[in-house]
């Protein structure tokens, strides 16, 4: 504590003994109570001596400055004590030498009591001075491990933050999805019942005229048989005279079709309801989208900006994240989800972007230190297209034609990473290597420009 100024304990706040100190995002600590004295008149949460804006409205407790703080109090209240700790209890001396075989401070009679015989002694300032300078040399790294620690503290703190973040931008993205896919099935159940309603109003149309025309021939046909009941029981001289003209009448009845049940004429169930969730689903895919790859954000350079569907990556703004050992730091490159066998494809749209890399690294490439010696693939800088491996570097490719997507197709069992141009099938590039380790897609870019990962056609084969 010796070699810390008292100021050093003290809020920059209450110019006091720190109390409950917390720490701000600026590194800056102050008083608990001093902070919120602070923030309760002002408009934002901000550090008072350096301004930045916090980040947390309820900062973390700076422990360590606590522990030295208590110290530093408790040295203060046994300081009226450390009189009688300087004179000797056996012989009320003062204690003015140090015993270096004990290693305990002595008075001039300890030295010559038989207890130190033969034993070496220095003054108590030279070997305080000594003992100082010895504990010094500790001090420093231990000072740089503290700021480590706190550091390392901080960045807890923000990832505990940013957790947070992405759990509530990651449920809205999942609302959304569901959203359209009930909004699909609301629009599909609709249109289902508006065709049976169609059907119904149809067929019922057709019932409606039908059972007119029977109802005309039914009254016709009882027409006929009450004047021919009605004739038969009048005088044979009127019966003769109308015979002729009932015959007529009894002729045109008989001419009439019998009536006949209709075909078809029920609503067609079958068709409604046959395979109707499968029916649906089938129908569902011409409206969702699948992706070969999905990028990483866990993965990505802070300055890289990815599309709420983790498709599309473009340079931006960099963006306050929390370290994490996953993230590259240097490179502004984002991975994919990765491949440890099988053959995969993947085309990726370039458009105008003037600055892109496309290919595969190994899961275990450095994020920090990144170095190449784990990456396959192809690049652009506005001038020329190149190949790059560990083995050969970069290597210059003859592409004539401005590429506008790019084909990556990588056989992990068979041991190549090839590149080619969808558009026309020309072949670009390929690698041979034999893969060990799993392989996760690599996009890297410097370019506002977004390069996209294009979807793949989605189809329903049917097995037996």
């Amino acid at each position: 504590m010796a070699s810390w100024s008292e100021q050093d304990f003290c809020c920059p706040a209450c110019h006091d003994i720190f109390q409950d100190p917390v720490l701000l995002s600026c590194s800056h600590s102050f008083c608990r109570a001093c902070l919120q004295s602070w923030w309760t008149e002002r408009q934002f949460q901000d550090c008072p001596v350096c301004r930045m804006v916090s980040q947390w409205s309820d900062p973390p407790r700076n422990l360590a400055l606590k522990n030295l703080c208590e110290a530093l109090l408790l040295e203060r209240s046994t300081g009226a004590s450390l009189g009688s700790a300087t004179i000797c209890h056996l012989h009320s001396e003062r204690l003015k030498l140090f015993c270096l075989d004990h290693q305990q401070p002595v008075c001039v009679v300890c030295r010559d009591a038989k207890i130190h015989s033969e034993h070496r002694f220095r003054p108590i300032e030279e070997a305080a001075e000594d003992y100082r300078e010895e504990l010094k040399k500790y001090l420093r790294p231990l000072q740089t491990r503290l700021k480590a620690f706190n550091e390392v503290r901080l960045n807890f703190y923000q990832t505990a933050e940013h957790i947070k973040v992405q759990t509530r931008q990651t449920e809205k993205k999942i609302r959304e999805g569901f959203k359209r896919l009930h909004q699909f099935l609301h629009e599909e159940e609709e249109a289902r019942i508006a065709a049976l309603r169609e059907e119904e109003v149809q067929k019922s149309q057709v019932m409606k005229e039908r059972l007119e025309a029977l109802s005309a021939e039914l009254s016709t046909l009882s027409d006929t048989l009450r004047v021919i009941e009605e004739e038969l029981k009048v005088d044979d001289v009127l019966f003769m005279i109308n015979y002729k003209a009932v015959v007529e009448k009894l002729q045109h009845c008989f001419l009439l079709e019998e009536p006949q049940l209709v075909s078809g004429a029920l609503i067609n169930v079958t068709k409604h309801l046959g395979n109707l969730s499968f029916n649906i689903w089938t129908k569902m895919k011409d409206a969702v989208s699948y992706s070969p790859v999905i990028l990483d954000p866990n993965t990505a350079n802070a300055e890289l900006i990815l599309s709420g569907d983790l498709t599309t990556v473009r340079y931006g703004k960099i963006q306050q994240l929390p370290e994490n050992p996953e993230r590259f730091e240097c490179w502004d490159s984002v991975l994919g989800s990765g491949f440890d066998s099988g053959s995969h494809s993947w085309d990726v749209e370039v458009g105008d972007n003037k600055d892109w890399e496309l290919g595969v690294s190994t899961e275990t490439i450095s994020r920090r230190g990144f170095t190449g010696s784990t990456v396959w693939s192809l690049d652009f800088n506005n001038v020329k297209y190149r190949a790059f491996s560990s083995a050969n570097k970069y290597m210059d490719l003859p592409v004539r034609e401005k590429l506008h997507r790019v084909r990556v197709h990588l056989d992990w069992d068979g041991g190549a990473l090839s590149f080619s141009d969808p558009d026309t099938g020309a072949h670009i590039h390929t690698f041979t290597h034999t893969f060990t380790e799993k392989l996760c897609p690599y996009i890297c870019t410097r370019s506002t420009v977004p390069l996209k990962i294009l979807p793949v056609k989605v189809s329903v084969t049917l097995e037996r």
